[in-house]
């Protein structure tokens, strides 16, 4: 329970010192070759969890037969990483600052065939070289990578490398983690373990720089850590062993015969290198920048924009001038009416004016996911505003998330008066079920999703498994936090006078004429979601290859921007169909100008789906079930965004129209 309590201090640490932060991440820490109050001589490298392209479980360390390592020296995971299945911990590397190592020895792992538990620990070897998992190491809170030409002009440099490789039946079946030295790993049926690191660590003299009084000659700050894996084979007996050696270690595909003996050397090699001219504050530039297609996510972001801004302008100036011929000419109807003049028939949108505030079937329900959809919005919103603003840069581990989910808990208040002013709007009166769904069903579902798929995590053994004090942490936000709240924002919007409309309604239903294919229900709600999605797409594609495909996602601004482009687009072309429909004499626009905006969520699913087919090597169920699971919590919360977002501006366009046009 001390891991719960820590967990909900932090959460508070989190809303009342946000300013503290160091843009863009965090504070510089100084080295030096001897220790002083300001300087540190040794360099902590930390080991996180393993992840694979191939497999959606993430591993710990510990998982895999790698070197011990004092898991009391780990440093306290905020409650984002815990989420994300971050698992840090000091690694048995030991780095001293400007003190190189030629090849130092680590540990030795033994094995022996005939032993059950030897030969499933080099199994489990094996499995994650065949699956591609990759290392993700931590020095001075940067990314340890691995940089290698992807063409002869373009250098990529990725935040893991490969524990191993392995050759299927030829050396043409290789990994690309194998292509390192394809001479050298090419045996076919062989694995090929990485048990040999080659580190080169750049910094940027304090030379140059006035770090305060004490500073040592011999100083600096680290830039980058860049890593190159190698497989080696080195005689266990042999305390001097050469890394130079080209021979690799080879662990053959069969089991190891009985009594067979196999020896891992885990060595590594350091040095540093002096750069002044890249400057502390831009160390993460190299890693960004090498991030695959950048020029092409600038460009096309960029080209989005202008569209559906374009579009969006096109739609505005269409709507303001044939409402503004519309309300003219009913106003000019009505004029001749007070006059005693014949008038002409009514027609349009104006008929069904008795009628279109009419509460909506399952108005209970509609209020509920409005409630919930307003809670999303403003948590996103406030998300990125604080990501633009740097407080949620990549060298923030974990704060991303923390930051949205200690909003969604404290946005309940919101949550629960959007909806109880609905749901009063439609002359509810059942208030204790409304602020009870509020509160439980959105709520309930994510949760559900969560929990089923923590429960396949804990029983692979997965990193990515929530421990159960930050289950009980996390009920502990949902059931005293977020529920209270909600309960108090239910409270405000029944106390206030349901919203007046504009317009009285009729007793009796007015009959609705055959509608045409264009304004049907189900052709409108597929059209309205087609434009949204188009200006996401772009953005979409970056933001799942962060989630799965190991990269890193740092342009939020241009997300905000597209964020904002999202509600301007899914606004216009809800409040366009509503027009049509009430045009055509259709009144029930409450359920589908929801569904309308929120059927964007289906083309991200079916994006989602793509994404997994062409760009994934997943081939496992389990891992298959983990994508979609975590797939249907996202879709669900961008069809409550979406849906709320159009429904909104519907409410506010139809309340405006009828309130202009002059009724008899």
């Amino acid at each position: 329970m001390l891991r719960t309590f820590h967990l909900l201090f932090a959460l508070l640490l989190i809303l009342g010192g946000s300013a503290a932060f160091y843009l863009p991440g965090l504070a510089p820490v100084n080295f030096c070759a001897e220790p002083t109050e300001t300087c540190k001589s040794d360099i902590r490298m930390y080991v996180n969890r393993l992840n694979s392209e191939q497999s959606v479980i993430p591993y710990e360390y510990r998982h895999f037969d790698f070197c011990p390592i004092d898991e009391t020296q780990s440093p306290a995971e905020n409650l984002g990483q815990v989420i994300f299945g971050e698992r840090i911990h000091p690694s048995p590397y030991k780095l001293q600052f400007l003190k190189e190592e030629k090849c130092a020895i680590a540990c030795i792992k033994n094995y022996t065939g005939g032993i059950p538990e030897d030969e499933q620990k080099l199994q489990l070897l094996k499995t994650g070289m065949q699956l591609a998992y990759q290392h993700s190491w931590i020095v001075d809170n940067m990314p340890v990578t691995w940089c290698y030409l992807i063409r002869d002009d373009y250098q990529y440099c990725s935040i893991g490398f490969p524990m191993g490789c392995f050759v299927k039946e030829s050396w043409k079946q290789q990994q690309d983690s194998c292509s390192i030295d394809p001479t050298i790993y090419s045996k076919p049926k062989t694995y090929y373990l990485f048990n040999h690191v080659d580190l080169v660590i750049t910094y940027h003299s304090g030379d140059d720089e006035d770090w305060g009084a004490g500073t040592k000659e011999k100083s600096g700050r680290i830039i980058s850590v860049k890593v190159t894996p190698r497989s080696i084979k080195h005689d266990p007996n042999d305390r001097n062993p050469d890394c130079s050696s080209k021979t690799p270690l080879e662990i053959p595909s069969d089991p190891l015969r009985p009594g067979q003996k196999l020896s891992v050397v885990y060595t590594y090699h350091v040095r540093y290198h002096r750069n002044n001219t890249i400057k502390w504050s831009s160390r993460w530039d190299y890693i960004l920048e090498s991030m695959p297609h950048t020029n092409i996510q600038w460009f096309s972001i960029l080209n989005s924009l202008v569209i559906v801004l374009f579009l969006s302008g096109m739609v505005a100036m269409i709507m303001l001038r044939t409402l503004h011929k519309d309300i003219a000419r009913y106003n000019q109807a009505y004029f001749q009416i007070e006059s005693g003049e014949d008038a002409q028939e009514e027609f349009g949108w104006k008929l069904v004016h008795g009628d279109v505030f009419r509460p909506p079937r399952k108005g209970m329900l509609l209020s509920v996911l409005l409630g919930s959809g307003v809670q999303v919005f403003f948590m996103t919103l406030v998300t990125l505003a604080f990501a633009c603003l740097g407080f949620l840069s990549p060298a923030n581990r974990g704060a991303l998330m923390t930051c949205a989910m200690v909003l969604y808990v404290c946005l309940g208040t919101t949550a629960g008066y959007v909806s109880a002013r609905i749901y009063k709007s439609f002359g509810g009166e059942k208030w204790k079920s409304n602020v009870l769904l509020t509160s439980m069903l959105s709520p309930g579902i994510v949760f559900g999703l969560f929990f089923i798929m923590n429960l396949i995590f804990w029983a692979k053994g997965s990193s990515a498994s929530v421990p159960f004090s930050t289950l009980v942490a996390i009920l502990a936000l949902w059931f005293g936090i977020s529920v209270p709240l909600t309960f108090i924002g239910a409270y405000f919007g029944f106390k206030k006078r349901a919203i007046e409309h504009p317009v009285r309604t009729n007793q009796i239903p007015r009959q609705i004429p055959e509608q045409s294919f264009y304004t049907q229900a189900i052709p409108g709600v597929i059209m309205g979601g087609v434009l949204p999605f188009g200006c996401i797409f772009i953005q979409l594609f970056f933001i799942l290859n962060s989630l799965w495909s190991s990269q890193m996602y740092y342009m939020f601004g241009f997300l905000f921007l597209v964020f904002l482009i999202l509600v301007i687009t899914c606004s216009e072309t809800t409040i366009l169909l509503c027009y049509f429909h009430l045009c055509a004499e259709d009144y029930h626009w409450w359920w589908r100008s929801f569904l309308t905006s929120g059927f964007t969520a289906f083309y991200l699913l079916i994006y989602c789906i793509h994404y997994f087919v062409t760009k994934l090597n997943i081939e496992d169920a389990t891992s298959t079930f983990l994508y979609f699971g975590y797939t249907m919590i996202m879709v669900y919360l961008f069809f409550l965004l979406t849906g709320s977002i159009g429904f909104f501006a519907c409410f506010w366009f139809v309340r405006k129209i009828y309130s202009v046009v002059k009724v008899d």
